[in-house]
């Protein structure tokens, strides 16, 4: 969120400055009567069409206005930016998994329990409760799942070689693999 901070405080600054420069521009600078108002708007922008000037700080007027407006327009353009990817937001602190000490070696059902996601692991959990051999109808109320995420799920496994399916009946009886047991 740092950044988009900076854009912001950057946007805020910019606008600042716009407006005490629009104000001290109306305030040095009296407006003109209506008939002579192109000639006043071309002193105001730098010199006439001749190149006079009452004050000679007038011409900078224009690049210090034209600055201004650039840096609002990049300061938006960046809040805009982090807002819509904030996956670029700094500060995010991932978790880093430890790595396993060399005494200790993993069994194989955790090493692939860490690539399973939430309701992968909800199957090979009630797997495990039931010493690795379970009925898909009930194996699919006790992790809490559809029929059909069930199914694929089991799909999945067996199509990495972690469960094999038999079929009993209307359903089947789901076996871990024995390298995992």
């Amino acid at each position: 969120m740092r950044k988009t901070s900076f854009f912001i405080i950057l946007f805020v600054a910019t606008i600042a400055c716009l407006i005490s420069l629009f104000l001290f521009m109306v305030f040095t600078y009296p407006s003109s009567s209506y008939p002579d108002w192109m000639s006043e708007m071309w002193s105001h922008m730098g010199g006439g069409m001749m190149g006079e000037t009452r004050d000679p700080y007038l011409g900078y007027f224009g690049v210090l206005f034209t600055i201004v407006i650039a840096v609002v327009v990049i300061s938006v353009a960046g809040i805009i930016y982090f807002l819509l990817y904030p996956e670029l937001k700094t500060g995010q602190i991932k978790k880093q998994i430890q790595p396993y000490e060399s005494s200790k070696k993993p069994k194989a059902i955790e090493s692939i329990r860490r690539t399973l996601n939430k309701d992968e692991q909800k199957v090979i959990e009630v797997l495990e409760i039931h010493e690795g051999k379970y009925l898909q109808k009930y194996l699919r109320k006790e992790a809490g799942l559809s029929r059909l995420k069930t199914h694929r799920i089991l799909a999945r496994f067996e199509e990495r070689g972690i469960v094999s399916l038999e079929r009993k009946g209307n359903t089947n009886e789901v076996t871990l693999k024995d390298w995992l047991t």
